[in-house]
């Protein structure tokens, strides 16, 4: 007779396997078939935990939003979400983005979530003076979000950018991170002149 043990170790090897496959081929390519046949488990048992590849998809959204997140008491808007990030696996970062490309309503409240978060973190930096002020500040931290993300989502282009086979890994991960805090502190460029031809484009798009 197999125990509730047995039942809870199962439903977590079912639900990593699948955030593998998913992960690594996108949810529609990959079979309830293939996850048991990857995990070692039968169909059916498959079918007992989650019912149908929704239930199982939502059961690995739940989980990687999760760890993610880093628990209840978690702020994902300071140092801590991107901590998190570098330190969840592979798979999970990997299965985070294709969720991202998605659009599935764990992810796309996880986006809203993490906007929010880093708004408010943003704000306390300006207030106590190693944030600069900007004159659109829901855009700033909705972009500083995003290149946060962008990684996830354009893991094969990075690979390729920056001649490593996967972007997930670790080294690969503190290279670009580290990069992209030094854009964020340092800035990229030394004077206005890009400001100011931007400005201008928007001037006379405004003037028409």
């Amino acid at each position: 007779m197999r125990s509730a043990d047995d039942d809870l170790t199962a439903r977590a090897r079912i639900r990593n396997t699948a955030l593998e496959l998913f992960g690594a081929e996108g949810v529609n390519r990959v079979s309830l078939r293939a996850v048991a046949s990857r995990a070692g488990v039968s169909h059916a048992l498959v079918l007992h935990h989650f019912a149908t590849k929704e239930g199982l998809r939502k059961a690995c959204d739940d989980h990687v939003i999760s760890l993610v997140r880093g628990g209840p008491e978690a702020d994902l808007g300071d140092t801590a979400g991107l901590t998190a990030m570098l330190e969840a696996g592979a798979a999970v970062r990997r299965y985070l983005g294709r969720a991202f490309l998605d659009g599935t309503p764990e992810a796309a409240a996880l986006f809203d979530e993490i906007v929010e978060a880093t708004g408010r973190w943003l704000e306390e930096g300006v207030g106590e003076g190693w944030v600069q002020r900007s004159e659109d500040p829901r855009a700033r931290t909705a972009l500083y979000v995003t290149w946060l993300l962008a990684p996830l989502a354009f893991g094969e282009h990075l690979s390729r950018a920056l001649g490593v086979s996967d972007v997930h890994d670790m080294e690969a991960m503190l290279r670009f991170s580290r990069a992209g805090i030094e854009i964020f502190t340092r800035g990229v460029f030394a004077d206005e002149r890009v400001l100011t031809a931007w400005d201008a484009v928007e001037k006379e798009r405004g003037a028409r």
